[in-house]
C-alpha cells in the first residue's frame, strides 16, 4: 500500500470538530499572516504619502465635508 494511504488509515477519521481545528491549525497562521502584512502595507504606504506631503484619502474626506 502506498505511503499516502497508510497515513490516513493509521490515523483513522476525525471528527469534524477535530477537523476544522486541524484546518485552523494548519491554515491559520497563513491567514493572520496575510492580514498582518494588508494591514502594515496599508500603514506604510499611508506614512509615506504624510512624509511627502501628500494628503491621505481620510485627510482629503475631512477636507471635503
Amino acid at each position: 500500500m502506498p505511503p499516502f494511504v497508510v497515513v490516513p488509515l493509521h490515523l483513522g477519521a476525525l471528527h469534524p470538530v477535530e477537523q476544522a481545528l486541524t484546518l485552523l491549525l494548519a491554515f491559520g497562521p497563513f491567514v493572520v499572516l496575510a492580514v498582518v502584512v494588508v494591514l502594515r502595507r496599508r500603514a506604510d504606504e499611508r506614512a509615506a504619502q504624510d512624509a511627502q506631503g501628500e494628503p491621505s484619502t481620510t485627510d482629503q474626506a475631512q477636507a471635503e465635508r
